[in-house]
Order: structure tokens, then C-alpha cells, then sequence
């Protein structure tokens, strides 16, 4: 398949391998039928923040949160915004690094919030604070 994406699921963690053009007519998981490219913030583990930090063809910003961080809370509907304003562009998934604390040991997070973005197994960034939609699209923008 020429111009394929390797795009893994953020709620079974099935990677999905879906043709370029497609991309924006709605492709659902092979296994659980859930929209690959929703719009919308997915909550991942920690099993398939790993698949898709690493194998993922198309630009992915991680959202690391906790229940009890203030500024997590009041970001949340901003980091939802601009999952539907880039939605074709890149995929919005958050962890909880209270219930996997492991990610945030290995990925030496100190603050939080944090939004890293990764793009083709990468980091490629990280921007720390909490932010208005306004500001996470730029963000991306600026480093896909």
C-alpha cells in the first residue's frame, strides 16, 4: 500500500495501517471500529502511549496530566479545541502520570502540565504550562 500511515488506536491499541488520501474520510480500527482521526483527546494507558509514540506515521501531542493539578483542569477544554481544530493534522491523546507514574520517570517530566508532541517515533517537542487552544495550534504548527 503506496502513502500509507501507520496509525495505532487509543482505545484498543490496534496500529492500523490506513492509505494518505483517507485520512479525512473518518477511518475506524480494524478491530474496535473507534475513529483513528476524531478530533477528539483520547486517554491512553501507558501500553498505548508507547505503541504510539513510537510507530505512529501521523504527528501525535501527549497531554501529561494529573486528577489534582489545577491548571490540568482548566487546560483540558483548550487541549480539546485544538484537537478539533487540527484534527486532520495531528492526533491529541493525555495520560494520567498519577496512575502511571512510570511514563513520567522515564520521560524525566518535572511539571505538569506538560504537552509533548512526537512525530514519526520521535519527540519533537515539549511545551510545559497550561495553555489556550490558540497557543497549542501554534505549537504544533510550528514543529509538523
Amino acid at each position: 500500500m503506496e502513502n500509507a500511515v501507520l496509525i495505532t488506536c487509543l482505545s484498543c491499541g490496534q496500529v492500523n495501517r490506513i492509505p494518505s488520501a483517507k485520512l479525512q474520510a473518518g477511518p475506524k480500527c480494524a478491530i474496535c471500529a473507534e475513529p483513528l482521526v476524531a478530533g477528539r483527546v483520547g486517554a491512553v494507558d501507558v501500553l498505548i502511549h508507547d505503541k504510539a509514540t513510537r510507530s505512529d506515521g501521523m504527528p501525535l501531542i501527549v497531554d501529561y496530566w494529573a486528577p489534582w493539578c489545577g491548571p490540568c483542569k482548566m487546560m483540558a477544554p483548550e487541549f480539546a479545541k485544538a484537537a478539533e481544530a487540527l484534527r486532520y493534522e495531528c492526533r491529541f491523546a493525555k495520560i494520567d502520570t498519577e496512575q502511571f507514574p512510570a511514563v513520567s520517570q522515564r520521560l524525566q517530566i518535572r511539571g505538569i502540565p506538560l504537552l509533548i508532541l512526537y512525530s514519526k517515533g520521535r519527540e519533537v517537542a515539549r511545551l510545559s504550562g497550561a495553555r489556550p487552544a490558540a497557543d497549542i495550534k501554534a505549537f504544533v504548527k510550528q514543529h509538523v
